[in-house]
């Protein structure tokens, strides 16, 4: 075996063909990453000239002249083959010392523990328990949750061998009741081109005031659209609804119920029946007004509901980025987006619909459970990663983090 620097060219045929692929180990990422002053460097370990490991990782220089380097979803090689993984480690951290490296870091895309739906561990599925301490025998620490650069726990659907009706039937009730209500309701679904991408933004911006969490800069998406758009690997979508359809279609649907409820004879056995008619054509007149408020308020006919953002790179379609106006979450749009792209990805050969991110030891109901609620009416599974880890290049490492300790 023998460890090199590979080539940009390298690097990406190799990546293009592993089974840890991801958007964030792709080589787009590289050049976003140098938009924030990293450098980008390419290694990896060939045997007989056949690459059989590789990382693309990013330096940036820190404090006294040191460097801080992380590869995000590195490594890219089979992790059951220890001696490989502690050929790799031994060789890198050398290289790096010779990079003035003090800390390099590294959230290999691999699952830890195999969960179910709830985020209970499935007996006898996978278990990279082995690869995580042989990764500490190995020099390297284990970043807390909270510390993580990247998501570590996601939740995610399988697509491989299935169909629309499949997916949809095995949905929870109430998901499967919001898509055909959004359906019915007329919202309609834009993707937005490059000049319209403030309108994702400002509902972004919009959700982030409301939930306390920082949002990126337009920058940072028309960024990535750049870098991704033209290859079809990235996707902004807009939901929207045109409220004077809207409320014609409600008025003709309360047409049809009050009719009905005139057909039905005063007989005992039609009481059951009528009162359930009665509380829809109350519901259809509360949402006619409500309509026609926001039609008031907003001096127009066609509104912005929600806007998503995914990476559409197979083997997986990821839900990356959302929001949505907090005015109008109850017309669930994000509902019906989710199952425009969970069809997208079986029309287009994608094995998986990742929703990415959720809290982790979900089944112990932390915080932001909703989330988590929300993805699991799709059905699917949870998904632990085995996180992030740090490895100590120079003496500097222990210096640096009594530094951030002290300014944390």
């Amino acid at each position: 075996m023998e460890f090199v620097e590979l080539t940009k060219k390298e690097y990406h045929d190799f990546w293009e063909n592993h089974p840890l692929k991801t958007f964030l180990s792709a080589l787009e990422i590289g050049k976003l990453r140098e938009k924030a002053n990293w450098k980008t460097y390419y290694v990896g370990v060939k045997d007989k000239k056949k690459i059989i490991a590789g990382t693309m990782m990013f330096g940036r220089k820190s404090h006294f002249g040191r460097y801080e380097f992380y590869s995000p979803r590195g490594y890219l090689l089979d992790f059951n083959d220890e001696d490989l993984v502690e050929f790799f480690t031994k060789n890198l951290k050398k290289y790096l010392q010779k990079k003035k490296a003090y800390i390099f870091r590294v959230d290999p895309y691999l699952i830890y523990k195999q969960r179910d739906i709830d985020g209970n561990v499935v007996e006898g599925g996978i278990d990279n328990s082995k690869v995580v301490s042989h990764l500490e025998t190995l020099g390297f620490k284990k970043v807390p949750i909270k510390d993580m650069e990247q998501v570590g726990w996601m939740f995610s659907l399988d697509l491989e061998g299935k169909d629309e009706e499949q997916i949809l039937k095995e949905m929870k009730p109430n998901t499967r009741n919001t898509i055909r209500k959004t359906e019915k309701f007329g919202i309609t679904i834009k993707e937005l081109e490059y000049e319209e991408l403030p309108r994702f933004q400002s509902i972004m911006e919009e959700t982030g005031k409301r939930k306390e969490f920082a949002v990126r800069k337009l920058d940072y998406f028309q960024t990535m659209y750049k870098l991704f758009h033209d290859k079809g690997e990235v996707k902004y979508y807009v939901t929207e609804l045109d409220l004077k359809k809207y409320q014609a279609n409600l008025k003709k649907e309360k047409k049809e119920k009050e009719e009905k409820l005139q057909s039905l004879s005063d007989a005992k056995y039609n009481e059951g029946q009528k009162k359930n008619l009665n509380q829809e054509i109350a519901s259809l007149e509360k949402r006619i007004t409500e309509a026609n408020e926001i039609r008031k308020r907003a001096s127009k006919d066609v509104i912005t509901l929600s806007g998503s953002m995914f990476m559409l790179i197979k083997p997986e379609v990821i839900y990356l980025s959302s929001g949505n106006y907090e005015e109008y979450m109850n017309y669930n749009s994000q509902y019906l987006i989710q199952w425009e792209l969970i069809k997208y990805g079986i029309k287009n050969g994608f094995k998986k619909h990742n929703f990415y991110g959720i809290p982790a030891n979900i089944n112990e109901h932390p915080k932001d459970y909703g989330i988590y609620e929300f993805k699991r009416g799709f059905n699917g599974y949870v998904e632990e990663l085995i996180g992030e880890f740090e490895l100590p290049i120079s003496w500097h490492y222990n210096l640096f983090k009594i530094i951030h300790k002290i300014k944390r």
